[in-house]
């Protein structure tokens, strides 16, 4: 009997740590064992700032999600990473009559992605180099189309790097409380995963994951990323203005956001108000409730311009067809949705993961929707294990890195939508 694979997705974000246990049902539905979401300790916007802090908070969050497994081991990580050390690059590499009358082979391809990483030093590593498609003598189309007629071959990747210390620091925390590191996976490209449609791939999508130290985006169009970026601000921020403007201490602050807060003033009512918690020497106070939202307003309307300066820088002029998708902890503030449409135009939608399976409603809210594409990552790709650590090009067993063949195959192969 083949020996049951427990995945883990582990979200290491700068306000909570999320960690997600599941294996893949007869059916193809997840089955979700164990969930273990503890504050954060040691970050700041995305980097590890203090390493034994980091990894206590990991250490209690996979901890309260393992209890519920048994005996079952965790057969590996796969961990997210973002912050602004990151960065990408779209790397071309043309090739002059492939020579294949059956098309490109993997071998072949193999052989040009090796050629198509950009230059990098040894501060930086290689996180991710996603295929973004393959033209023959100036038409696009799948390898298989490529002959030996073809006069000339345009490879395409999405190339992310990040910086190597960082990764490393990374590992360390997982290694050390004894759980194998799988991979690590860019958070927004997991985010993606749980959260967005092939259809919106296709036509063109801004997905904007908001946390509490940064803003992840990155923009698809025609089914594959070609820009991904990190805002070093996000949902604390929002918290630290409140803090400020009702003078209370950031914890009192970040629960009148959560149980009081919105983005937008005009959805609340004039006459609603809400009561503050004694402390710090003040006295119980009652306040209007847009004395909450106008801060929230005001800071939420910044960073949406931020987004759009990125989406600028991106190259695009407008928002593409499929517009924009948040989430992320700080989507879930009502009035989101309403600001950003009339702040930035178009469609708006606010995600959380869906077409799942045997998704618990836990998991069905914004701030899980990285750590279930987490989850998601390490069963389609469970044979990766950092292809590009070692070599920088291809993984340990040599499958090119557009092969998504696994050890968990058939349950990759199992796993289906709603």
């Amino acid at each position: 009997m083949a020996k049951e694979i427990y995945y883990t997705g582990l979200d290491v974000g700068s306000s909570n740590v999320c960690s997600v246990i599941a294996r893949v049902g007869t059916e193809g539905e997840l089955k979700v064992l164990g969930i273990g979401a503890v504050p954060s300790e040691g970050m700041e916007k995305g980097r590890i700032a203090n390493i034994d802090q980091v990894q206590a908070s990991v250490s209690a969050s996979l901890d309260e999600a393992r209890r519920y497994i048994g005996k079952g081991v965790v057969s590996g990580v796969f961990a997210g990473v973002g912050g602004a050390h990151t960065s990408f690059v779209n790397a071309q590499e043309v090739v002059s009559n492939p020579g294949n009358a059956d098309g490109i082979s993997d071998d072949k391809l193999q052989e040009l992605i090796k050629l198509s990483h950009p230059n990098t030093d040894q501060s930086r590593e290689f996180l991710h180099i996603v295929p973004t498609g393959v033209q023959s003598d100036g038409l696009a189309g799948s390898r298989g189309s490529v002959s030996v007629h073809s006069g000339q071959v345009v490879l395409g990747a999405h190339v992310v790097t990040a910086d190597a210390m960082e990764l490393r620091n990374t590992r360390k925390v997982v290694q050390a409380i004894k759980v194998p590191m799988r991979r690590m996976v860019l958070q927004s490209l997991a985010a993606a995963d749980a959260t967005l449609s092939g259809h919106e791939r296709q036509l063109g999508t801004v997905l904007v994951d908001i946390g509490g130290g940064t803003i992840d985006l990155v923009i698809y169009d025609q089914g594959s990323p070609y820009y991904s970026a990190v805002i070093p601000v996000g949902g604390d921020q929002l918290t630290k203005d409140l803090s400020v403007a009702i003078k209370v201490p950031w914890s009192v602050a970040e629960d009148m956001k959560v149980k009081w807060g919105c983005v937008m003033d005009e959805l609340v009512n004039p006459e609603q108000e809400v009561v503050l918690p004694a402390g710090q020497g003040q006295p119980q106070r009652v306040v209007q409730r847009r004395a909450l939202a106008e801060p929230l307003q005001a800071r939420f309307e910044e960073m949406l311009k931020l987004v759009l300066l990125k989406v600028r820088q991106s190259g695009l002029r407008n928002f593409p067809s499929g517009g924009l998708v948040i989430t992320g902890g700080a989507a879930e503030l009502p009035g989101v949705k309403e600001l950003a449409e009339e702040t930035l135009g178009g469609p708006v939608r606010i995600a959380y993961p869906t077409g799942i399976a045997g998704l618990p409603s836990q998991l069905r809210r914004p701030m899980f929707s990285t750590a279930v594409g987490l989850l998601l990552w390490g069963i389609q790709h469970h044979g990766e294990k950092d292809p590009y650590q070692d070599s920088g090009r291809t993984s340990r067993k040599g499958r090119p890195f557009w092969s998504r063949k696994s050890a968990a195959k058939a349950d990759r192969q199992k796993v289906a939508a709603e």
